[in-house]
């Protein structure tokens, strides 16, 4: 067993450089990152939904409002957009009450909501960069 470890540990240093010459990893804007945070608080969150494990649930929406409360997460400045990030975090504090009340269909509902959120809120940043940014849109840089 030992020594079958110890294989396993070497081939995982070994392989990735067989792969010859492979090209510089580009630069992620800071956006692109939070989003990847966000997607595995998530699914981090919908698996301790699915085992009721509500500190987990409440660790994970509290990881969630940290990350929609920073300067990356404001991609554009609408109306709409404020609204949305406003309901996300309201969905999160009602997720975190739903786990401290042990109420596992209140999760689940909140979960659902905030999957919406995410949707609609990608849905509108997408028609409003695809509209050239609109009349008044002011955004962002995230460099």
């Amino acid at each position: 067993m030992k020594k079958m470890l110890a294989a396993l540990a070497a081939l995982a240093l070994v392989l990735p450089g067989l792969g010859g010459d492979q090209p510089a990893p580009k630069k992620e804007d800071p956006g692109h990152n939070i989003m990847r945070k966000k997607l595995e608080y998530s699914q981090k969150l919908l698996e301790s939904l699915a085992l009721h494990d509500y500190e987990g649930v409440s660790r994970n929406a509290d990881e969630l409002m940290t990350i929609s409360k920073k300067a990356e997460w404001k991609v554009m400045k609408t109306p709409q957009y404020e609204l949305y990030s406003n309901d996300f975090r309201k969905i999160l504090e009602e997720m975190t009450a739903s786990a401290k009340d042990k109420n596992i269909d209140g999760v689940a509902l909140k979960y659902v909501e905030m999957t919406l959120s995410c949707v609609r809120c990608h849905k509108h940043v997408r028609e409003v960069r695809m509209a050239g940014g609109g009349a008044g849109v002011e955004r962002l840089a995230l460099n």
